[in-house]
């Protein structure tokens, strides 16, 4: 191989990595983006109450546009972790553990462009109560938050299973949590601070790999 052919390697290796670096920093700093917007609009919306309604609904009125891109940023910077998890992850569990990272991504832009219907009075002026024929965006945007957190939860299978093949039981048995976590039903009389703490469980599990991942391999 000549040196020029080398150089042009060792450029292109150079150049990737920044890359890849600021794809799993912009993962790392996704879900606090997410919750500090969002805690934000919960306090500085009228009427807003999280046990009476779910922070999707923030996506609503005239304000709405806030949440909308807070969900669509926030699922790009996911989708951006993916592919550079996919760059620095090797050996068992990497391909699932990016495609479940990817697809919280995926579901979060789509949560972004199909928001939910107002109810149970927000925002001002929505009708009283749950809504009874829930509309194609709003169905859509539920099939997304659901298939969102499937894939995060095989992911944190994956890296847990990872984890036991490589003793690290510690780390194993958070992995694990964190799937339960995501897995577990929700129960209706407490349903959105549910949803809420949820959230919050998946964007530590999805910062913390990401720093992680990125201290591993500067």
């Amino acid at each position: 191989m000549s040196s020029t052919t080398m150089n042009r390697i060792g450029t292109a290796a150079l150049t990737a990595a920044p890359r890849t670096d600021r794809r799993l920093l912009a993962g790392a700093i996704a879900g606090p983006f997410f919750a500090v917007s969002t805690v934000t609009q919960m306090v500085a919306r009228e009427g807003f109450d999280l046990t009476r309604h779910p922070v999707s609904q923030l996506a609503t009125g005239s304000l709405g546009w806030v949440q909308i891109a807070t969900f669509a940023l926030t699922g790009l910077a996911f989708l951006a972790l993916a592919t550079g998890m996919r760059r620095r992850l090797t050996g068992f569990g990497r391909r699932v553990i990016t495609f479940g990272v990817g697809v919280l991504g995926v579901g979060y832009v789509v949560a972004g462009v199909f928001p939910v219907d107002p109810q149970n009075g927000f925002p001002a002026g929505a009708p009283e109560g749950s809504v009874a024929d829930v509309s194609w965006h709003a169905a859509i945007h539920l099939t997304a938050a659901v298939v969102a957190y499937l894939g995060l939860a095989v992911a944190c299978i994956a890296a847990a299973v990872r984890a036991v093949r490589s003793r690290a039981f510690v780390a194993a048995a958070l992995h694990g949590l964190v799937a339960v976590a995501l897995l577990l039903p929700t129960a209706p009389q407490f349903a959105y601070v549910q949803l809420a703490l949820t959230s919050l469980v998946a964007f530590s599990w999805i910062t913390a790999n990401a720093l992680v991942l990125r201290r591993r391999t500067a």
